[in-house]
């Protein structure tokens, strides 16, 4: 399916009507934003057949995956705010010093206004639209630009918002990094964006020519750390299950191994077994194994196989996109493998010992030495991971575990240093399309001196402040 770019003319005209709408106060009654989010759910559940084909037409995600990791997450973002959307915009009181009587003092949240939201394409449904989520229960108005690489999707999402808001409210804008630049080219209240990088560095110069505050959702070499004392057969299963999901197309995904050389090998051995147990004796037969997205990320991943020695996997098919699960050892630290966000089921495996100094000791010191990402994962005894996560940066992670950090709705998600800025999800993302405000409402039937000129109470003051 081809894809048309929005027209420079349409985008500003969306643009306009959004701005003038967010003015005239409409979005901002709590009533409405709820009655908005029910449209959402409502939406999302009429169309959820149709997002699902067409995860299936671009990405080779099955029905299964498509529910679990996209379309249930959005629809559970959208209940959870509808169930306290009104709480977190309730004006609420805050104590005020004896110095400021009769005054009481109020925090106020006010959404921040026309948002900008711009999405990848390896999640394209959940990282579009649960953004979307925190936008509409904060009161703003928001366009979406979701990714040209997968078109089917793009144009469902754009037909599903088009049946259920006005264009004034929440509109889609389709293209290429053409259409990106007009977009960033326009002054946003709030500009979301999730992707690499690289294309975050553009998204903040141009917002720094309006001061437009931003939300930043990247990535990142996210490293896997595999102790002496890890379960290694749950640890093979999870971190199986984890570089398998999308085919390793996950922000979140586990980029590298740093293992402890005494259990590499059984690791090894376990791992192959779980990517069996997962997905069959010919896993390029099961339909729960997504593809790459398109012939350029197969031809970048693939090119990773020289990086380094094969120790299991290496099959790939070109006409199917199809890529092995793959660990490789003996790479070089300087290699693309290891300095590139590798966006595949391509695995580097980087085994370390006690000599000298302690495993945890080098994992740590391997791991600050470079970029903070946005995951982290470490798997051993439960205080040792407590040690090496305190003495380490990054967006989020497991002990014992990968990925599940982000299945709760509960907590926030975000990145930090070269792997984000800001955070949402539940009450995160209201936050996020939020201004929080402070106000003093000062009573008029007594107006005491003391902070009026020429201070004759000074010394009394003074002892009171």
């Amino acid at each position: 399916m081809n894809m048309t770019n929005t027209s420079e003319q349409i985008i500003l005209d969306i643009y306009k009507k959004q701005k003038d709408y967010f003015k005239s106060g409409e979005t901002l009654d709590v009533d409405f934003r709820r009655k908005m989010l029910k449209k959402f759910l409502q939406a999302m559940e009429k169309w959820e057949q149709r997002l699902a084909d067409a995860l299936w037409t671009d990405l080779h995600k099955s029905y299964e995956e498509a529910y679990l990791t996209e379309i249930s997450i959005v629809k559970g973002e959208i209940k959870n705010h509808i169930s306290h959307v009104r709480k977190w915009a309730k004006r609420s009181k805050r104590c005020s010093p004896l110095k400021l009587f009769p005054s009481r003092s109020y925090v106020v949240k006010e959404p921040l206004g026309t948002a900008l939201i711009v999405s990848p394409w390896n999640y394209p449904v959940q990282l579009l639209l649960n953004p979307l989520v925190g936008a509409i229960s904060s009161g703003c108005t928001a366009v979406l630009k979701p990714s040209p690489y997968v078109p089917t999707v793009s144009r469902v999402i754009e037909e599903m918002i088009k049946e259920t808001f006005e264009e004034k409210y929440v509109a889609v804008v389709q293209g290429n990094r053409e259409v990106n630049s007009i977009l960033f080219e326009q002054r946003w209240d709030l500009i979301f964006f999730t992707g690499s990088p690289a294309l975050a560095k553009t998204v903040m110069a141009s917002a720094a020519k309006y001061l437009t505050p931003v939300i930043l959702e990247l990535g990142g070499k996210s490293p896997c750390i595999i102790d002496r004392t890890a379960d290694i057969a749950k640890a093979a299963k999870r971190i199986a299950w984890g570089k398998t999901l999308n085919s390793g197309q996950t922000c979140i995904a586990p980029d590298y191994i740093l293992i402890h050389k005494d259990v590499k090998d059984r690791f090894v051995k376990a791992f192959a077994e779980e990517v069996r147990n997962l997905h069959g004796e010919d896993i390029s037969k099961d339909k729960h194994y997504v593809r790459m997205v398109n012939d350029r990320a197969f031809e970048r991943v693939t090119g990773y196989f020289k990086d380094g020695k094969i120790i299991y996997g290496g099959a790939s098919d070109a006409a199917t996109r199809f890529i092995e699960p793959t660990l490789i050892e003996d790479v070089p630290l300087d290699s693309p493998l290891m300095t590139e966000e590798i966006f595949g089921p391509v695995f580097p495996v980087i085994v370390m010992d006690d000599e000298g100094r302690s495993f945890r000791e080098k994992v740590v010191e391997f791991v600050t030495e470079r970029e903070k990402p946005l995951a982290f994962y470490y798997f051993g005894k439960e205080s040792d991971g407590w040690d090496v996560v305190g003495r380490t940066s990054s967006g989020g992670g497991c002990i014992n575990d990968v990925i599940m950090h982000i299945a709760n709705e509960k907590v926030p998600f975000g990145g930090v240093g070269n792997s984000g800025m800001g955070r949402y999800h539940s009450k995160d993302s209201f936050e996020a399309f939020s201004h929080t405000r402070s106000i003093i409402a000062t009573g008029t039937w007594i107006d005491l001196p003391f902070r009026y000129m020429p201070y004759k109470m000074f010394s009394l003051v003074k002892k009171l402040l």
